[in-house]
């Protein structure tokens, strides 16, 4: 896969076409955009891929300290040492990309596992899984995204795809958000000192979507099932234009649940991209969900003209003060 920094407009489509319709159903707005809900009947949806295959690809461009205080209830193990490179692994698996992104890439990959032992941000700690979850994942979902998208990453953890994203196509608008507020501000400690200028926010999406915050694509990876991310967006779509999720084998279920629910009702569902992890075989697809009035042939969604709107974001989150140690 060659870098999609220049392909602007050229969606890579593929000939399966999928589209639902249901029955409208009322709406309860819920869980944090930023974690999966737990489904009402099924307890396991929006496990992702990570129920018949690895665990979705996390991935984040940071760097810095972590926040003073923060600790994972369980926290992770040590990252240990590695004689391997992150361009060999690219190499390896053929991801053709410039130096200076593999620097700024490697450069993420680093603070993110160092922050990851202070707050459990991924799973995916070695070179081989971070660039065959993560790079991967960001970079098929890249070749989908137009010339200056503003684009909103939901649920962000660790960065992933957000953060990746802006580092392979700097064309792209991008904005983070996740509702854990200790991840948000990691992340934001991790871009800015990268010196990307990339908004977090620590906010659920269906709190940061309105009249002053608009977006053209919202994307997301293990943020849940297919049910739940819409009934969160549901009360939304005046505000943004479209929904691409990365999902696992899981996703035919996932749409039959939404479909069965309700959740479908106007809504053009399409998938747009398949392929497999090259490490392990894994199968991920790309799904388009989007208004059917805004289909305008096959599997296009109409786009609005966004490239003067400022998003109106909370204030970015922030390490806690230190706690001192005299007496008060």
């Amino acid at each position: 896969m060659t870098n999609p920094q220049h392909q602007g407009n050229n969606l890579p489509m593929t000939s399966n076409i999928e589209k639902d319709s249901g029955n409208q159903n009322v709406m309860n707005s819920q869980d944090p955009a930023g974690k999966p809900a737990q489904a009402e009947s099924q307890p396991g949806l929006g496990a992702e891929t990570a129920q018949t295959s690895p665990p979705e690809e996390v991935i984040s461009v940071t760097k810095g300290l972590a926040p003073p205080g923060d600790r994972a209830e369980t926290p992770p193990a040590e990252v240990p040492e590695s004689a391997e490179s992150l361009a060999a692994v690219l190499a390896k698996y053929k991801l053709e990309l410039p130096a200076e992104q593999i620097a700024l890439l490697d450069h993420y990959r680093r603070l993110v596992w160092e922050w990851n032992q202070r707050i459990n941000l991924t799973r995916h700690t070695d070179f081989e899984k971070f660039v065959t979850r993560d790079v991967l994942d960001s970079l098929a979902l890249a070749e989908l995204l137009e010339q200056e998208e503003l684009v909103l990453d939901v649920g962000t953890g660790a960065g992933v795809p957000g953060v990746i994203l802006a580092i392979v196509r700097p064309d792209l608008r991008v904005v983070l958000c996740d509702s854990v507020t200790k991840k948000a501000r990691a992340v934001h400690q991790i871009v800015s000192e990268l010196g990307l200028r990339i908004p977090v926010a620590a906010a659920r999406v269906q709190d940061l979507l309105g009249p002053a915050t608009q977006f053209n694509t919202l994307v997301g990876r293990a943020i849940g099932g297919i049910r739940e991310v819409l009934k969160w967006l549901r009360p939304h779509w005046k505000y943004f234009d479209r929904l691409l999720l990365i999902k696992g084998r899981s996703w035919v279920r996932e749409r039959g649940e939404a479909r069965h629910y309700g959740m479908m009702h106007n809504l053009a569902l399409r998938k747009l991209k398949e392929y497999h992890n090259p490490a392990n075989g894994a199968y991920n697809v790309i799904l388009q969900i989007c208004p059917e009035e805004r289909i305008v042939s096959g599997k296009k969604c109409r786009l609005r003209e966004l490239r003067s709107h400022r998003p109106k974001l909370p204030e970015p989150p922030v390490p806690p003060p230190a706690v001192s140690s005299s007496p008060s």
